[in-house]
C-alpha cells in the first residue's frame, strides 16, 4: 500500500507544493535525453512532475503509480490526455514498448522485501524493449542521512493556493539498518492533523548490482547525482 503522503485525499494535492522546485529532474532529462529514449515509462509517477516534462518534449510517457489520489493530481497537470496513466506496480504497465523506464526520488528503496523489489525489476523488464534501459537512484547508506533528517526539528508553513497555510513536520520513528523509519505530519487551517508513516531500504551499490544482475539487467554505469554531490548513486543499467 502506498504511504498516505501519496494516497490521502488531503496530502496528496498538497504534496508538490511541499517538495519544492524538483531541480533533480533537470538531471534526469538530460540522461533520458543522452540515452536517446522516446518512449518512457515512469514507475512510481506520483503527481506527474517528471512525465509532464518529458511528454511536453515531444516524448511518448507511461506513468504508473499504485496511489489513485497522487494519479489525480497528475492527470490535472495532462488536460490534453498526452500520457497514459495507470494505475498499478510497474507489472500493471505490462508490456509497455518502453525504451526506458526510470524511477526518481525515493521510488526505488519504497520497495522492503526481495520480493518486492523483484517484482519490481520483473515487471520494468517486462515493459522494457530489449535493449531498453533503466535509470533510476538511491540514496548511499554511508552518508546517513537519517541523521539529518532527525536533527531537523523545523516546523514548515506553506500557503497552498486553494487551501491556505499548511504546517509540516518530520521525525525519525526508527533506524534498523539496512532500514529507516520517519513520520511527516500535516496541520491544515481547519486543525486537522494527517500523518504520514514512510519506511525507506538502505541498500548497498554492490547488493543493488548483484539484484539487477540476477534479473536480466547489466549496470552501465553508476554516477553521482549532480545536484546532491556524495549524497546519492544514480543507476543507469540496460536490459539484456
Amino acid at each position: 500500500m502506498p504511504d498516505a503522503l501519496f494516497a490521502h485525499a488531503r496530502l496528496a494535492p498538497i504534496y508538490d507544493a511541499f517538495d519544492g522546485a524538483r531541480d533533480d529532474l533537470e538531471h534526469y532529462l538530460d540522461i533520458i535525453g543522452e540515452l536517446g529514449a522516446k518512449r518512457v515509462l515512469d514507475v512510481g509517477c506520483g503527481t506527474g512532475c517528471l512525465a509532464v516534462l518529458l511528454a511536453a518534449r515531444g516524448m511518448e510517457v507511461v506513468g504508473v503509480d499504485p496511489a489513485e489520489a497522487s494519479l489525480e493530481v497528475a492527470k490535472a497537470k495532462d488536460p490534453e490526455g498526452k500520457i497514459t496513466w495507470i494505475h498499478g506496480d510497474a507489472k500493471a504497465a505490462g508490456d509497455a514498448c518502453a525504451d526506458l523506464a526510470v524511477m526518481t526520488g525515493n521510488v526505488a528503496q519504497v520497495f522492503l522485501t526481495d520480493g518486492e523489489w523483484r517484482r519490481t525489476l520483473e515487471g520494468i523488464r517486462t515493459a522494457l524493449v530489449p535493449g531498453g534501459h533503466l535509470v533510476f537512484e538511491v540514496r548511499r547508506p554511508g552518508r546517513r542521512v537519517w541523521e539529518d533528517w532527525a536533527a531537523d526539528t523545523a516546523h514548515d508553513v506553506i500557503d497552498v493556493p486553494g487551501v491556505g497555510d499548511v504546517e509540516q513536520w518530520r521525525e525519525v520513528t526508527g533506524v534498523n539498518l539496512p532500514f529507516v523509519s520517519f513520520r511527516y505530519s500535516y496541520r491544515f487551517p481547519d486543525g486537522e492533523v494527517v500523518t504520514s508513516d514512510s519506511t525507506l531500504w538502505f541498500r548497498e551499490r554492490d547488493e543493488l548490482e548483484d539484484l539487477l544482475a540476477e534479473h536480466g539487467f547489466r549496470v552501465l554505469d553508476v554516477r553521482d547525482a549532480p545536484d546532491r554531490p556524495g549524497r546519492e548513486y544514480v543507476f543507469i543499467a540496460r536490459r539484456d
